[in-house]
């Protein structure tokens, strides 16, 4: 087995906290920040974990939620099950044993 971690991201939960909750409340107080995103990015933002997220971006909304970053982004450890190859040890040919065949012929006649 290995691990893998992943990252969740609390956005819309730490908004509902602060009881904001529709996505387009954020674009003014972001823009007072500094931080210009449309609505449809910010939308994006609250509904899907990012996949890049930039300084500015997370000061801010830490900034609006009051909150630390932390509270946003939580790691999550996955242990995910590896398939196996075909590599590992196991019964070598050795342990085989041929079995009879049995050979059936059809009756002639029928």
């Amino acid at each position: 087995m290995t691990r893998r971690i992943a990252m969740q991201w609390n956005l819309r939960q730490v908004m509902a906290t602060r009881a904001i909750y529709q996505t387009s409340e954020l674009v003014p107080m972001l823009a007072e920040r500094g931080v210009s995103l449309s609505r449809e990015h910010v939308y994006r933002l609250v509904t899907r974990t990012p996949q890049r997220l930039n300084m500015e971006i997370l000061a801010a909304l830490c900034d609006i939620l009051d909150c630390e970053p932390n509270d946003l982004l939580q790691p999550v450890v996955e242990t995910v099950k590896v398939a196996k190859t075909g590599t590992e040890t196991g019964p070598g040919i050795g342990d085989l044993r041929p079995i009879r065949a049995k050979i059936r012929r059809p009756h002639e006649g029928t």
